[in-house]
């Protein structure tokens, strides 16, 4: 049974509503500044970002290179219109998520909501109806003093030289020493997944999504250029990988950065 976009739409937004209650007008002031700060939790790439408001369950912010992954204006995109984007098998996998994500959200204690972000891939259609693999990765921006959200920021990157085929994945990923649950069932109870990767090596890998050549990766780290390269290859053995390229592809896959 194919679930329209109506029905996504009206489910979804009862996700989000239990999740943020009645919000105070007062809490509702973030800076953008502060999101651009947030972005160093997510990989870069050909993506862009948005801000989402819970109180009025729409954007606050989309930009402007939406156009260069998807060929939309950012004045257009409101939740309705990007729901009708998402291919039709895949929403029923986005409704499960946004399930599961409130659900976890709503457990963690209130200093540990901005240590997490969630990502999961979904196919979404361009302007000129093709589609592509967006990851969807969000955090917590804003949330008032018992926990309830108020924003998040969220980064759309297209994997789809990444991923072609298969079925939408969901994980959690820990940050600032939290623990990570990868690969997660959309209704079983959370396993925590055992890190691939010391903080170091993350640090290191980041920095290779980001395009950086070992000797700038050293520079900015304070280290070596030998020491990136011991690093590089001791990722690449411990997880059974061919190069640098594979490390990049696995490491974004499977969120261990």
């Amino acid at each position: 049974m194919v679930l329209k976009v109506e029905q996504l739409n009206e489910e979804t937004n009862l996700i989000w509503t239990r999740f943020a209650s009645q919000l105070s007008p007062d809490l509702l002031r973030l800076e953008l500044d502060l999101y651009k700060k947030l972005l160093e939790f997510f990989q870069v790439g050909d993506s862009y970002y948005f801000v989402f408001n819970f109180k009025t369950l729409e954007f606050d912010l989309v930009s402007k290179e939406i156009h260069s992954v998807l060929g939309y204006d950012s004045s257009e995109i409101t939740i309705p219109f990007m729901m009708d984007k998402i291919h039709p098998d895949d929403r029923p996998w986005f409704l499960a998520f946004e399930a599961r994500v409130v659900e976890f959200f709503s457990k963690l204690p209130i200093h540990k909501l901005m240590k997490y972000k969630v990502r999961y891939d979904f196919r979404c259609r361009k302007k000129n109806g093709e589609y592509i693999r967006i990851l969807h990765q969000v955090a917590v921006a804003e949330h008032d003093e018992i926990g309830r959200a108020l924003r998040t920021l969220g980064i759309h990157t297209d994997i789809s030289f990444l991923k072609q085929h298969g079925t939408p994945v969901l994980s959690f990923i820990g940050m600032d020493g939290e623990p990570s649950y990868l690969n997660v069932d959309k209704e079983r109870t959370l396993i925590e997944s055992a890190e691939v990767l010391t903080r170091r090596e993350k640090e290191i890998v980041r920095l290779l999504i980001d395009g950086k050549l070992s000797k700038e990766i050293g520079g900015l780290l304070h280290i070596s250029k030998q020491t990136v390269d011991t690093h590089r290859k001791n990722i690449i053995h411990k997880n059974n990988l061919k190069n640098t390229g594979e490390l990049i592809g696995r490491a974004i896959r499977y969120g261990w950065v």
